[in-house]
């Protein structure tokens, strides 16, 4: 069994200037965007301890947040919206431990996603993600929505449909500190990940949301946000065929 992080030494939260509501569940925490029906963004510490843990079975039932104040998202809003019920957290990265494999089923870990791009290169990314925490030992993860100001809508409770999702990765583990940051469009993409890679700045001027404030000193926070060297972060190209060919069209 892997310990999670105690609530009170989670220093690696993002903050906004913007209202969110702070949610703890056992192995990640979030930031409730109540005007838009879901998480601003979602935080955790994923190791590779857990992820060579055994799997538990998939959940696959979206339930209420009730944890959420103010009232999550339901499952009803997604149904006949033409967009799927997206994980922020992906229920993979949580496949260690069966209270939060359920937890990342909450409506308030979801946002509507168009299938190609959940199948698709949100999927790769998913995955990518896992090979890089494989490869460093662990990372600091965040993810979340990105909304134009005119956005579409769903359902009875109005969740705000995103533009894009940003994937924000930190190592903080010697021997190489680094950062990097992914944007891309909610949309199906024929494009190689690499496209969409950025430094972790250029999201914080996109979001609003200053991550890892708490976790960096202020000379470090600059120098690793500020620039990524994709060579740090080696991507598996079958996975790009395997999106071009396959899993956009699922």
């Amino acid at each position: 069994e892997v310990n999670a992080d105690p609530v009170e030494e989670r220093f690696y939260l993002p903050e906004t200037d913007f209202p969110t509501e702070i949610v703890h569940h056992t192995h990640f925490s979030l930031g409730y965007l109540e005007s838009e029906e879901q998480a601003a963004w979602v935080a955790y510490r994923l190791t590779v301890a857990e992820l060579n843990l055994p799997r538990v079975p998939r959940y696959d039932h979206f339930d209420p947040d009730y944890s959420v104040s103010s009232g999550s998202a339901f499952h009803r809003d997604y149904t006949g919206s033409g967009f799927t019920r997206g994980h922020l957290v992906p229920a993979a990265d949580m496949a260690f431990d069966s209270a939060s494999m359920r937890q990342t089923f909450l409506m308030s870990n979801i946002s509507p996603q168009r299938r190609a791009f959940n199948n698709g290169i949100w999927r790769e990314l998913e995955e990518q993600t896992r090979d890089w925490v494989r490869r460093n030992k662990e990372l600091y993860i965040v993810s979340g929505p990105i909304f134009r100001p005119d956005h579409e809508r769903i359902g009875q409770n109005r969740v705000g449909v995103p533009d894009a999702f940003y994937k924000v990765l930190l190592d903080v583990k010697d021997p190489e500190w680094k950062g990097i940051a992914f944007v891309i469009p909610n949309e199906i993409s024929e494009e190689p990940l690499t496209s969409f890679a950025c430094s972790i700045d250029s999201v914080e001027a996109m979001t609003h949301i200053d991550f890892f404030s708490h976790l960096l000193e202020p000379g470090e926070e600059t120098k690793l946000e500020k620039v990524y060297d994709i060579s740090l972060w080696p991507i598996h190209p079958q996975r790009y065929r395997w999106r071009i060919q396959e899993w956009n069209h699922q």
